[in-house]
């Protein structure tokens, strides 16, 4: 069994926020070639995305011929809108949320869903969290690494995943709203070096604000291998040691005892680093997650595991069984 833990979709059509809530900032469709999208906010382009990526039967054929048996699904991250007013936020998260159940209704052995919630209002994120994890085409939820001003340490924050906790209901940390961005717009740094950077933010933040220690049944996934994070652990670690003043005051656990308590995808996209991660975090928390259908994803999912060589029980934990343990699911 392959499970591709990672991966992105949204509808083929997208209301028109922009003219319903009466501001801008809010991302809609435009069909302006077959086959192909053009993602708009406003009217300023954002990205050109193929049809496999809101066409849920044309990823289907790909990911057979991919080996893939099981993609679970959820938003993309500039559809997370945690910026914008929290009944707009949470009006368009029950339009994606509704949309992904019903392709996992549709292919129910092929999909499984993760929920995208307001986060900036964690009354109405709870509630659209029960509403999303009473229906059984949801594991669990996405979230960004940050919600505006909000670290994931956030005391705000914290109700929404003592819930997630209580139901059983597995999270996504995935970058969004990347730090630096108006500071380096060229070369497409926001991505090759803000997303790792956010990933360790995240990281840190429910580390160093006790959130794992508080919640130790949550389990919580990390987007591309954890991103920075496992290449600077011995900074983070000596930090801890040599300023326990300003980095232990709300956890006095080593950042270090917390590697094999949360799980990473494996989107690395290089052989010493997954290996690197594996003796890291332990197999049994690294799982196949390509990003698809992104180009900055793995192109061929699990490509680079495949090539490994890797011991049976190693492969078979990166394949699938390091996703159900995540997912909280003995079987599918």
């Amino acid at each position: 069994m392959k499970i591709d833990m990672h991966t992105h979709i949204l509808p083929a059509e997208l209301p028109r926020w922009v003219e319903k809530f009466g501001y801008g900032g809010f991302v809609h469709l435009e069909h302006n070639a077959p086959g192909v999208a053009d993602m708009m906010i406003g009217n300023k382009f954002f990205r050109r995305i193929k049809e496999n990526c809101y066409n849920e039967a044309v990823r289907l054929l790909e990911h057979a011929e991919f080996g893939i048996d099981l993609q679970v699904i959820c938003t993309i991250p500039v559809l997370f809108a945690y910026w914008a007013q929290a009944k707009h936020t949470d009006e368009v998260a029950r339009f994606l949320n509704d949309h992904i159940a019903e392709v996992v209704h549709k292919y129910p052995k092929q999909y499984i869903a993760l929920a995208t919630l307001p986060m900036q209002d964690p009354d109405l994120a709870i509630r659209e969290l029960e509403r999303c994890m009473q229906d059984s085409a949801f594991v669990g939820i996405q979230i960004g690494t940050h919600v505006n001003d909000w670290n994931l340490n956030a005391k705000e924050l914290f109700p929404v995943f003592k819930r997630c906790e209580e139901l059983n209901a597995c999270i996504l940390v995935h970058p969004w709203d990347m730090m630096g961005t108006k500071e380096m717009p060229d070369y497409w740094l926001p991505w090759l070096v803000g997303m790792p950077a956010e990933e360790s933010r995240a990281i840190c933040s429910m580390i160093f604000g006790g959130i794992f220690e508080r919640l130790p049944k949550l389990r919580v996934a990390f987007a591309h291998g954890g991103g920075a994070f496992a290449g600077t652990i011995g900074r983070i670690e000596h930090g801890f040691n040599s300023r326990p003043d300003l980095v232990a005051v709300d956890n006095p656990i080593n950042p270090r005892d917390y590697l094999g308590k949360f799980w990473v995808d494996a989107a690395v996209f290089d052989e010493k680093f997954l290996r690197y991660i594996i003796d890291l975090y332990g197999s049994h928390r690294i799982c196949l997650g390509s990003d698809y259908p992104f180009p900055l994803g793995e192109w061929v999912p699990g490509e680079l595991i495949d090539s490994m060589n890797l011991p049976k029980q190693v492969y078979d934990n990166l394949m699938y069984k390091s996703a159900l343990e995540w997912m909280g699911k003995d079987f599918l």
